[in-house]
């Protein structure tokens, strides 16, 4: 059946004006935030859940795969539309899907469409002395079911867990149309854990049309500080030492002399432009707790070398280095015309070893990096700079990354801490993921998707399909 035919019914189904085929939609929504591009054959824009609903009946009856969407930015590909049996998918995006619909302040749960921003819902809830926890760096931008979808992190998951430690119930329409409650707002709700297992799910197993959000208390007491070295692994030795004093931060977070040098030449938020290392790191709860904790972190950093600690003397200077760190991916537009970030774990006491080692690579590859991450735990960022205008570029970027992945999983890490696998690394699962281990994956996903419509390609390896399973034995993946 043709494009033609799949865009009338559904523009029958929606309405004209949020279905769109054109040149110019069609590329916008060829990539996510990634390096990577793939090719859809119509977007369509959905208000409610009937309309997911219909929507996903239409493509898979056409034989078109579906691809959920939020902003688009993801940084593995996880958004980029590929296709099955040759055919273009569809992509449904839901961002129209905004409405914040029920809050309850006294259960500290909220109702929210998947299309609601993430830092809207907390600006929204403020007044009430509640926020929403996970806060990506991205957060001003993202949506609450892209984070369903990546069981997405940010600086502050140190002491508050990533986005699963934050979702109670998630409605969801499946692949073949209908629609699911996983989870619920009771302690231990009846069941298998689906909504555990659907959050992190990349849009390969339903698309989040309803998620019920926990809501966390905003602290009476925040110190933030700021400590800089002269030593990139004073900084490292200083996020051991302070978890091993048993100090856990709300963040805590690490940059490195060329991340902070452009920070300051963009905006000025007051980082020592002559750092080698710097650490942000946040306290709070009880004003008296907070005041020992952050006293305790200054003593570590000094003992580690830092050559001062600053504590942000009030909320607005607080703000200021908030900014500064989350400001990093645009403020590279200073020096590069393109980025690629990476996203690997590795343990703690690894930390100074595996940067001077990911420096090497990039030094290697000649190309510039920049490191800024989320130290507490472990979660790295490496930034590797270039221009794809410049032949063979891409080819040195990504067996850079390759060998910056490796080296991580050497280390004792893991592939992803929140920005997912998508296309990015699903060639990589084998190496810290066995045969079985995969092929548990793949069935539970089928169990799902059994015609493997939704979000094909992603996440597991060549050979996850439901049909590849039943002519490969169990765990043949090597």
């Amino acid at each position: 059946m043709t494009i033609d035919s799949v865009v009338r019914e559904l523009r029958g189904a929606l309405h004209a004006s949020r279905v769109r085929d054109g040149a110019l939609e069609l590329s916008l929504y060829a990539r996510d935030a990634s390096v990577i591009e793939g090719k859809a054959a119509a977007v369509c824009f959905p208000v409610s859940t009937e309309e997911v609903q219909a929507a996903v009946r239409i493509a898979v009856a056409h034989g078109r795969a579906v691809v959920p969407r939020g902003s688009g930015t993801g940084l593995s590909g996880g958004a980029v539309p590929r296709g099955s049996d040759g055919l273009d998918p569809v992509v449904i995006v839901t961002t129209k899907m905004d409405r914040i619909l029920e809050v309850n302040a006294e259960e500290r749960v909220a109702w929210v469409e998947p299309g609601v921003l993430n830092l809207d819902l907390t600006n929204a809830i403020s007044h009430l002395g509640l926020h929403f926890a996970p806060d990506p760096s991205s957060q001003s931008a993202c949506t609450v079911g892209g984070n369903v979808a990546n069981n997405a992190g940010g600086p502050h998951c140190l002491a508050y867990g990533v986005t699963s430690a934050h979702v109670l119930a998630v409605e969801v329409v499946l692949p073949n149309g209908e629609t699911a409650l996983l989870g619920g707002l009771d302690p231990e709700p009846p069941g298998y854990d689906l909504r555990g297992l659907f959050v992190g799910s990349e849009g390969c197993m339903g698309i989040a049309t309803r998620i019920a959000v926990r809501l966390t208390p905003s602290a009476p007491a925040i110190k933030t500080l700021l400590a800089d070295f002269t030593s990139l692994d004073d900084a490292a030795r200083t996020v051991g030492d302070v978890i091993a004093a048993g100090v856990i931060p709300a963040a805590m977070e690490m940059m490195d002399a060329r991340f902070v040098e452009v920070i300051e030449r963009s905006l000025h938020v007051g980082f020592p432009p002559d750092a080698a290392a710097m650490l942000l790191v946040e306290t709070d709860g009880l004003a008296a707790g907070t005041e020992a904790a952050a006293s305790a972190i200054r003593s570590i950093a000094e003992a580690n070398g830092a050559r001062s600690v600053r504590v942000a003397a009030d909320a607005e200077e607080r703000a200021l280095l908030w900014k500064g760190r989350k400001s990093a991916f645009g403020a590279i537009a200073l020096i590069a015309p393109n980025y690629y970030l990476h996203d690997t774990v590795v343990p703690r006491t690894r930390l100074a070893e595996v940067l001077r080692r990911i420096n090497d690579i990039a030094d290697a590859h000649q190309l510039a990096l920049l490191n800024v991450f989320h130290a507490g735990d472990g979660n790295l960022h490496p930034l590797l700079l270039f221009d794809k205008r410049v032949a063979g570029t891409m080819e040195r970027v990504l067996d850079a990354g390759k060998q910056i992945i490796r080296v991580c999983v050497d280390a004792g890490g893991v592939l992803s801490g929140e920005h997912g696998i998508g296309l990015e690394k699903t060639e990589f699962m084998p190496w810290i993921f066995s045969g079985s281990d995969l092929d548990a994956q793949a069935r539970a996903r089928c169990a799902f998707d059994p015609e493997h419509r939704f979000n094909p390609h992603k996440v597991l390896p060549a050979g996850s399909q439901c049909g590849d399973l039943r002519s490969i034995p169990r765990g043949a993946w090597t």
